[in-house]
């Protein structure tokens, strides 16, 4: 069996999951937390998930689907007690994730714990292999236990249909780790950064980036490089435009994704972070097809330049999800 040959890529529907949010609503106060891999949301679940697999609950779907903007997410639905096979296969697709170092991230449904999660992606039957992207399945339904050589077969495709179309995101690691000891004191610098470090410290932008491109082509998982590679070219960008003309071109042209992008750079440099975010994710929703990929796109690349986890970034991928959908 070709995976891909008889479960096309396809840009279908959104998953609705406003009946999932009614029906499974977190206690007051319980909020639905980072997702992290023990269990959906920190604090709780099944240990022995690896640094790009977590487990989805009602409470975490909508945080796995908002993850589909950064790269695609395979989701895995299983029953746990009525189908140990399908529980070892959610297991076996989660370690072979690990492979690809971020390009993907697992997400395990256990539809014995969280019924609501199967009825909100109309599961009928399991095991069954869903790829989300942009929030929303990106292939048909897959059933059934897939060998592991055409599985492996069917993500070495969709990530070069995804290359081939510009989607290159990765996901950061899943951690659990909690907050430092008092008293613990701040980790050393990485040595790996310096030299990019003090090209930066310099106003030598071209030296940071080609510093921290160095460091991504030799290890494309290095997630720390990649968020400086990140900063350094909007950097990069940003200085080499005069901030009052890309402001004036992008007031006069709303919908002008080169000027909107590079009057967002200019806001970002300038630390008005929430107005660079809010500006792309204005030009999502005036644009369509390659012009709305293009600013979806740099969109990121800005996430990644503040950083993931940035409470900042986070609200804005909140508002993204709204845009496209």
């Amino acid at each position: 069996m070709d995976p891909m040959t008889q479960q096309p890529f396809t840009r279908r529907g959104a998953i609705d999951l406003s009946g999932l949010s009614r029906q499974a609503s977190p206690p007051p106060g319980a909020g639905a937390g980072p997702v992290t891999p023990n269990g959906g949301s920190a604090g709780g679940g099944a240990p022995g998930l690896g640094a790009y697999a977590v487990e989805v609950t009602a409470q975490t779907l909508q945080d796995v689907a908002e993850a589909s903007m950064t790269a695609p997410v395979l989701l895995v639905v299983y029953a746990g007690s009525r189908s140990p096979e399908s529980a070892t296969y959610a297991q076996d697709v989660a370690a072979l994730v690990e492979q690809y170092e971020g390009r993907f991230l697992a997400g395990l449904v256990d539809l014995d714990t969280s019924p609501e999660v199967g009825q909100a992606l109309q599961i009928q039957q399991v095991p069954v292999l869903l790829v989300l992207l942009d929030g929303r399945p990106v292939t048909q339904p897959i059933p059934g236990v897939v060998p592991s050589d055409e599985l492996q077969t069917l993500l070495q495709q969709l990530g070069q249909q995804l290359t081939a179309q510009g989607v290159t995101g990765r996901h950061q690691p899943q951690s659990h780790a909690g907050p430092a000891a008092e008293g613990d004191e701040e980790p050393a610098g990485d040595p790996r950064y310096a030299a990019a470090e003090d090209a930066l410290a310099r106003d030598d932008i071209d030296t940071a980036v080609a510093e921290y491109q160095k460091l991504v082509d030799a290890n494309p998982a290095d997630h720390g490089a990649a968020a400086g590679l990140a900063m350094a070219k909007v950097i990069q960008r940003a200085y080499a435009a005069d901030p009052a003309a890309a402001h004036a071109a992008a007031d006069a042209a709303p919908a002008d994704v080169e000027a909107q992008t590079l009057a967002a750079d200019v806001d970002l440099v300038d630390g008005r972070v929430e107005e660079a975010f809010g500006r792309l994710i204005e030009l999502v929703r005036v644009t369509a097809d390659k012009e709305r990929d293009k600013a979806r796109e740099h969109l990121i690349g800005l996430f990644a330049a503040v950083g993931n986890d940035d409470p900042r970034v986070l609200a804005a991928r909140r508002n993204l999800a709204s845009a496209l959908f």
